[in-house]
């Protein structure tokens, strides 16, 4: 499908040019999902399959009916405009429904992981002030145990059964009578605005408790950025994003933007153990065209053997989470014909800075700021700095990007720490080459210190996985009487090694050859698994945190 023309075809004249219309009134219940219903029934909207083979299709009438449908349920129980709603479901239809019923009522609804624990839900829903809860009879138990501690709790929807003291959504649908399909208009009930409340986010948290992120309903219009120019997305398409519902990834692939570009959606619903190599036989049976998934599945995917497959339907791959290796890149290209284009976001923005499918592809490199957007490096002082070296990454908020986040809701001190004279800092130290284009070095904190030394994390990480015994690695400092902080590799071996001693110096050398000596991991420890966070990405503080407990054990020893 290489013949396809792309949606942007020259990155400098479409950076000059784009700009997002926004609307003083947009809901996109109604002028996305409605406008594509009404201009054609039979319009495909969703894909849907679970892991045994059962499978289900939706069209736009499909989700326009039964949104409209969940939305009469929903104000029944007294959720209207403003109220704050958590959804914790899977992979499965209800999750859109609900979604989009909040949000034709202009209600705030906030997505969060099934295995979020009791606890966790319990600080979700006493912190952003929750009214209801929307789940299923799995994760129905983890949220009774925090019901009596949750004051704002009002009311729970079950999603596919029955349980005493909650409303149960198969059973409000058909009982005392079928719920019908158009929404009631009560008084004062009217579209919202671009700028009223649509979603709160919480942060993935590699440190710290979550914070809110909280978006308004142009969100979804920043996603065409997303959608139609890094995904290249166009309205016979069908689009895979392997990512939970949980995450904000679900909102940059999984609804907005490829709905607005009128293409379909696959959704793979995985419950049970899953293995990453699931996917290849989905991609060919459905003929996938676009496909995104962060850089933990792609190197587990190209462990497979890819000849196997037809990825003829396949045009176009993404990845965004974290920097992906450029040996897999190149291992994906190799298996399947397709580059991979990284892009650069997070729970706060749309994809930001992205490398799109007119440009070169430079394995390792984020690409450059979207159309849109205005991103820079700044120093500590908020100067820019010059071309290849390291800077804060700053994104210019006059005018306001489509697609921003307003603000972290009830953080003062955060909001101060991330918004400065006109920029938003968004924790994240990158360099720009001399054609512009971005290379992520890490968080604020990931950076390493050692020996006069400033050593970013992603790039010891990238030899590391060129080594064909490395699966994942993460690197940290660790404390070092003599040097303050060495570089430690933690390794998650490919199928088939064995960690030992020799294997440590191989690698060692491995990495003194692919990047500059110094860098090298003085310390490899080798770890069955990476801890991460609920998306995916590698907790180095939670390794900093252990390396740091062990230091001070060690010397408390010495001391006595």
């Amino acid at each position: 499908m290489t013949d396809v023309p792309h949606n942007m075809t020259d990155y400098d004249e479409e950076y000059a040019r784009f700009a997002i219309d926004v609307p003083e009134f947009f809901n996109f219940g109604f002028d996305v999902i409605d406008t594509w219903a009404d201009r054609d029934r039979n319009k495909l909207a969703m894909i849907w399959v679970n892991q045994q083979g059962e499978e289900k299709k939706f069209t736009f009438w499909d989700l326009k009916v039964l949104s409209n449908k969940a939305a009469n349920i929903l104000l029944k129980y007294g959720i209207n405009r403003g109220d704050r709603v958590l959804i914790l479901l899977p992979r499965i239809p209800e999750w859109w429904i609900m979604t989009i019923a909040l949000i034709k009522l202009g209600a705030v609804h906030s997505p969060g992981p099934t295995m979020l624990t009791g606890n966790d839900i319990k600080y979700r829903v006493n912190t952003g002030e929750f009214k209801m809860v929307v789940t299923d009879l799995e994760n129905a138990s983890k949220v009774e145990e925090i019901t009596e501690e949750c004051p704002t709790l009002s009311c729970k929807v079950l999603v596919d059964g029955q349980r005493p003291g909650w409303i149960s959504y198969p059973h409000e649908l058909d009982h005392p009578a079928p719920v019908s399909s158009r929404l009631v208009s009560l008084p004062g009930m009217q579209k919202t605005r671009s700028h009223d409340p649509l979603v709160i986010f919480f942060t993935s948290g590699t440190t710290g408790e979550p914070k809110m992120v909280l978006h308004d309903q142009s969100y979804a219009l920043g996603h065409i950025v997303t959608a139609r120019f890094w995904h290249d997305l166009r309205p016979n398409d069908l689009h895979l994003t392997l990512s939970d519902t949980g995450w904000a990834k679900s909102a940059w692939g999984k609804m907005y933007g490829q709905w607005i570009q009128g293409a379909a959606i696959f959704v793979y619903d995985i419950r049970g153990k899953f293995k990453a190599t699931e996917i290849l036989p989905i991609l060919e049976r459905y003929g996938i065209t676009t496909f995104c998934c962060p850089p933990t599945i792609y190197r587990m995917l190209i462990l497979a053997d890819l000849d196997k497959f037809d990825f003829t339907e396949l045009r176009h791959c993404t990845s965004a989470g974290e920097p992906l290796n450029p040996e897999v890149i190149r291992a994906w290209k190799e298996g399947t014909g397709v580059t991979i284009f990284e892009g650069y976001g997070q729970t706060e923005t749309v994809c930001c800075v992205g490398t799109f499918p007119c440009m070169e592809c430079r394995p390792g490199s984020m690409g450059k700021p979207s159309p849109g957007w205005h991103v820079e490096l700044h120093d500590e002082e908020g100067n820019p700095v010059p071309r290849g070296e390291e800077g804060r990454i700053a994104i210019r908020t006059d005018p306001w990007p489509v697609g921003l986040f307003l603000r972290y809701i009830n953080n003062d001190e955060e909001n101060a720490k991330s918004f400065v004279n006109g920029w938003y800092y968004s924790g994240d130290k990158a360099y720009t080459d001399d054609d512009g284009y971005f290379w992520f070095i890490g968080r604020d904190d990931d950076v390493i210190k050692s020996s006069g030394y400033r050593i970013g994390p992603f790039e010891v990480e990238s030899a590391l996985i060129e080594h064909p015994a490395v699966q994942e690695a993460a690197v940290i400092g660790s404390p070092d009487v003599i040097r303050g902080l060495v570089v430690k590799a933690f390794v998650v071996l490919a199928p088939g090694y064995t960690a030992s001693e020799k294997l440590i110096r191989e690698l060692q050398g491995h990495v003194k050859k692919v990047t500059a000596p110094y860098k090298y991991p003085r310390v490899i420890e080798f770890a069955e698994t990476l801890p991460k966070t609920i998306s995916g990405k590698i907790k180095r503080s939670e390794l900093r945190d252990r390396e740091m407990k062990k230091f001070r054990d060690v010397n408390n020893r010495k001391k006595n």
